[in-house]
C-alpha cells in the first residue's frame, strides 16, 4: 500500500520549527536558573550582634560581586539546631554552608579541633593566628578531601567558666553539672573520666538548663554569655582563658562548584576580609561584654596563686587524653610544635 504524504506539509514543519524552538528555550531557561545559586548558611551566631551585620554586609557584597547570581541567606541564633544538627543537615543538603566552631568542624574532620579543644595551651590571640596560619592548607586540605571549601576563619573569645554558684578551684567544679555540646560524646566521657558531670544540650537550651537547674556552669566565651543572657542564673565568671573558640564558615563543594573561578576567586577576596574583621569585632567585643556584664551585676573571681598549680595540673592531665581521642595525634603534636616556635621567637606572652 502507498504511503500517504501529509496534506499539508507546510503544517508539520512549522510543528517541527515550533518543537525545536521550545527545547531551545527549555535549555535557556535551564542554563539561567543555572546561573543563579541560593546559598543558605547557618550558624550560632546570636543575631543583632556586629558579627551578625557583618555576615549580612558579606551577603549583600556577594550579590553585588556575582551580578546578582549568587544569593546568601543566614539562618542564626541556632534556628536550625545546635552545630551538630546543621552539619547533619549540610550533609543531606538541606543546608549549603555553616558558620561553626570547632567542635561543628571537627563533625567534618576531626584534625580543627587542635585549633580549640587543646586546654590552657594558647596564650594569646597571636599564639592562634601564628598557629591557625601555619596550618590552614592543611585544614582546607582535610576538608575539601571531604567535600567541603573553608570561606573564612572567624573566632569568638575566650572560653570563660559562667556557673550559678562561685568556683576557683578545679575541685569546685566537679560537683557541679556542666553544659557540654550535643554530640560531642567523647568530651564528655573523657570529663567523667576524670570526676566531672557533664550534661549534653543543644547551645538552644542553655538558658533552659541554667533556669531548671539541668546545668550549674557553661563554659563559653562572654559574647556568647551576654548575647544569650547567661549571666542571669550564672553571676559568677573565672577569670580563666581555658581555651579560644576558634571557627570557619564552610561550604558544600558541590554549591562551591556550580560557581565560574573568576566569582568564586571575587568571592574569597570579600570572605578573606570578612574573616579578618570578624575576629578582630569578636575579640574586641568579647572583653566589651565582661564590661557589661559587670554592670548588670556579674562577678568575677580571680584564680587564688595557690590554685593557679591545680589548674595546670588539670590541664597535664587532660592533654594525653585529648591527644589521639579528640585531637588526632599527629595534629596535636604540630600544634604543640608550632607553640615552641612561635615562642621561641621572643614574642609577647600578654594575652
Amino acid at each position: 500500500m502507498r504511503a500517504h504524504s501529509p496534506r499539508h506539509p507546510s503544517i508539520a514543519s512549522a510543528w517541527l520549527v515550533l518543537a525545536a524552538l521550545l527545547a531551545g528555550l527549555g535549555q535557556f531557561c535551564t542554563s539561567t536558573a543555572a546561573e543563579t545559586v541560593t546559598i543558605r548558611l547557618g550558624t550560632i551566631l546570636p543575631s543583632g550582634t556586629a558579627q551578625h551585620q557583618t555576615l549580612q554586609a558579606l551577603g549583600e557584597e556577594w550579590l553585588k560581586l556575582s551580578g546578582g547570581t549568587v544569593k546568601l541567606i543566614m539562618y542564626p541564633d541556632g534556628r536550625l539546631g545546635g552545630e551538630n544538627e546543621m552539619v547533619k543537615k549540610m550533609r543531606i543538603k538541606q543546608l549549603n554552608a555553616c558558620l561553626l566552631t570547632a567542635v561543628g568542624l571537627a563533625e567534618l574532620d576531626q584534625g580543627i579541633a587542635g585549633l580549640q579543644v587543646i586546654p590552657l595551651t594558647f596564650r594569646t590571640w597571636e599564639e592562634v593566628d601564628f598557629v591557625r596560619e601555619k596550618m590552614r592548607p592543611m585544614l582546607e586540605q582535610r576538608l575539601h578531601a571531604k567535600g567541603f571549601e573553608v570561606l573564612f576563619w572567624a573566632d569568638a573569645g575566650w572560653v570563660r567558666f559562667f556557673s550559678k554558684e562561685p568556683g576557683v578551684r578545679p575541685e569546685e567544679f566537679k560537683k557541679m553539672k556542666m553544659f557540654t555540646w550535643t554530640g560531642d560524646v567523647r568530651q564528655a566521657e573523657i570529663m567523667k573520666s576524670i570526676g566531672y558531670h557533664p550534661v549534653a544540650l543543644e547551645t538552644t537550651d542553655i538558658l533552659l538548663g541554667l533556669n531548671t537547674d539541668m546545668i550549674n556552669v557553661v563554659p563559653v566565651p562572654p559574647l556568647i554569655a551576654l548575647a544569650g543572657q547567661l549571666y542571669g542564673p550564672a553571676p559568677h565568671m573565672l577569670d580563666l582563658n581555658w581555651s579560644p573558640i576558634v571557627g570557619a564558615a564552610v561550604i558544600r563543594r558541590d554549591i562551591w562548584e556550580k560557581l565560574s573561578p573568576e566569582i568564586q576567586a571575587k568571592l574569597r577576596a570579600a570572605c578573606d576580609a570578612t574573616g579578618a574583621t570578624l575576629r578582630a569585632q569578636s575579640r574586641a567585643e568579647s572583653e566589651k561584654s565582661v564590661q557589661v556584664m559587670l554592670q548588670r551585676g556579674l562577678k568575677i573571681h580571680q584564680i587564688p596563686p595557690e590554685a593557679a598549680p591545680e589548674w595546670q595540673h588539670l590541664a597535664d592531665i587532660l592533654l594525653p587524653k585529648v591527644r589521639g581521642t579528640l585531637v588526632p595525634e599527629e595534629i596535636f603534636d604540630e600544634v604543640q610544635r608550632l607553640l615552641v616556635e612561635y615562642r621561641s621567637t621572643g614574642a609577647s606572652s600578654h594575652p
